[in-house]
């Protein structure tokens, strides 16, 4: 039972992340969807520690676990613009190509420096061990 609710718990926190996020793109007439902002939001609070990772872990993990089931209503979706990507399918391809090496090129580049940090801390733990 105490799984539940903190399960429970942890799905409320982030659906009021989610929840701020939309807000914040509907009052300040972004350009950018209130899911995007809601998930810069979450990492912020995450980076400044306001939120800590056990605080949404549970969560976040059934959701990431369950990630390709939310993909389905997507597909079923874009079923329905067969002539979008008949007419402009090049400029999507451009743009998902972009996006695709872009997103790749970061997430290395914080990988190396996540493993960088983690090499320099058990070299640092093992200096001061001796």
């Amino acid at each position: 039972m105490k799984k539940v609710w903190k399960f429970t718990v942890q799905v409320f926190i982030l659906i009021v992340i989610y929840q701020i996020g939309n807000w914040m793109a509907r009052i300040f007439h972004l350009p950018i969807p209130g899911n995007v902002i809601g998930i810069i939001l979450l990492f912020m609070l995450l980076w400044l520690k306001v939120i800590k990772l056990e605080q949404i872990d549970l969560a976040s993990g059934w959701l990431l676990k369950h990630l390709g089931f939310f993909f389905i209503p997507i597909s079923v979706g874009l079923m329905t613009l067969g002539d979008i990507f008949i007419t402009k399918g090049l400029s999507f391809f451009f743009v998902l190509i972009v996006s695709a090496i872009i997103g790749l090129f970061f997430a290395g580049k914080v990988t190396q420096t996540v493993m960088m940090k983690n090499e320099k801390e058990k070299v640092n733990y093992h200096d001061h061990a001796l």
